[in-house]
């Protein structure tokens, strides 16, 4: 009797349609203006995994169901009602489970966005460049360490290399996809006039007589926000004569802002502080970041709007800085 099983084809696993195994790490976006099918060229080369592709208002659900992400990437340009709520529960989950996050605001976000950040590898955009956005994709998805051996610094170079190359990569890849102009509601990713050349609260200012006369410069103690917005003032006329790039130092810029608002007593949003930087706004953000974490500059909480964060001079930052200003007046006057 023959067999009806054994009879039967032999089993060959090759033939089942198995998918390949993908172990890249994952992606989410979350924007009101992409599909999937415009936001697959950018994660591959990312060299992500898209997990898809969700609007800001569906966005909160989708990550209460989603087991497992590496990377989110938010855009959230416009004020909306709920937007306050998901940037809190992406930072806790950030917190939570180690997800990089990647927030892309605009003018009219960045200070509640900033406000709300608390994981220490969160990266905040505004309006970036592709280039920009490039890298901070890469810089996310990119969770492998050093091993600590003795070719720590050869691997550490190849890996700089390599950081590089997928950074250009993915920003040719990005600006070939916005070229197309297929998503006619989509963030602009061209930055325009750099901020140096939007109106901002700086004026002309009368000439400031202690800094002309060959009298005795007055004691550092006697220092005034005019005089410090009149030095600012005058590195802005700079690139009436000469290049602008050759000149930009956003930390110093902002640095002086902050000191004649305290010499003011006013107080400084982080928009406002972007925009006395003189760079575009993305480099401005990843200074006050610096500048925070080397203690120079504080955070404070908006008392009467909690969506809203000040910034501010340490206090020996301000001393230090007016004992320079006592100093350089002595060079200039003497």
């Amino acid at each position: 009797m023959t067999d009806n099983f054994s009879s039967q084809v032999p089993f060959k696993a090759a033939e089942l349609p198995i998918a390949k195994r993908d172990d890249r790490q994952s992606l989410l976006v979350v924007a009101d203006w992409a599909d999937m099918e415009e936001v697959a060229p950018i994660a591959d080369a990312a060299k992500l995994r898209l997990l898809g592709v969700t609007g800001l208002a569906d966005a909160s659900a989708r990550l209460d169901e989603q087991t497992q992400c590496d990377t989110l990437l938010l855009f959230c340009p416009i004020m909306t009602a709920t937007l306050e709520r998901l940037l809190v529960q992406v930072e806790t989950q950030a917190i939570q489970t180690g997800m990089a996050v990647v927030l892309v605001a605009g003018w009219d976000t960045i200070d509640l966005v900033f406000a709300c950040i608390r994981s220490a590898h969160t990266q905040l955009l505004c309006d970036p460049d592709p280039v920009e956005l490039a890298a901070a994709l890469v810089t996310a998805g990119d969770h492998r360490p050093l091993s600590g051996s003795v070719h720590e610094v050869d691997r550490e170079g190849l890996r700089l290399q390599q950081l590089s190359e997928e950074v250009g990569r993915l920003a040719r890849t990005l600006d070939a996809l916005t070229q197309r102009n297929k998503i006619a509601a989509a963030p602009s990713f061209d930055l325009g006039p750099r901020i140096s050349d939007r109106p901002s609260d700086y004026i002309g200012m009368p000439v400031i007589t202690s800094f002309t006369e060959p009298a005795r410069p007055a004691p550092a103690a006697s220092l005034t926000g005019q005089q410090v917005r009149d030095m600012l003032r005058a590195r802005r006329i700079r690139a009436d004569f000469l290049p602008g790039d050759l000149f930009a130092d956003p930390a110093w810029d902002m640095l002086l802002d902050l000191l004649a608002a305290r010499l003011e007593q006013e107080r400084v949003s982080v928009s406002s502080l972007c925009i006395a930087a003189a760079v575009p706004p993305t480099t401005a953000l990843r200074w006050i970041r610096t500048l925070t974490d080397k203690g120079m500059v504080l955070r404070h909480a908006d008392p009467q709007d909690g969506r809203r964060v000040f910034i501010s001079l340490a206090d020996d930052t301000a001393e230090a800085m007016t004992r320079w200003f006592g100093a350089s007046r002595r060079l200039l006057c003497g």
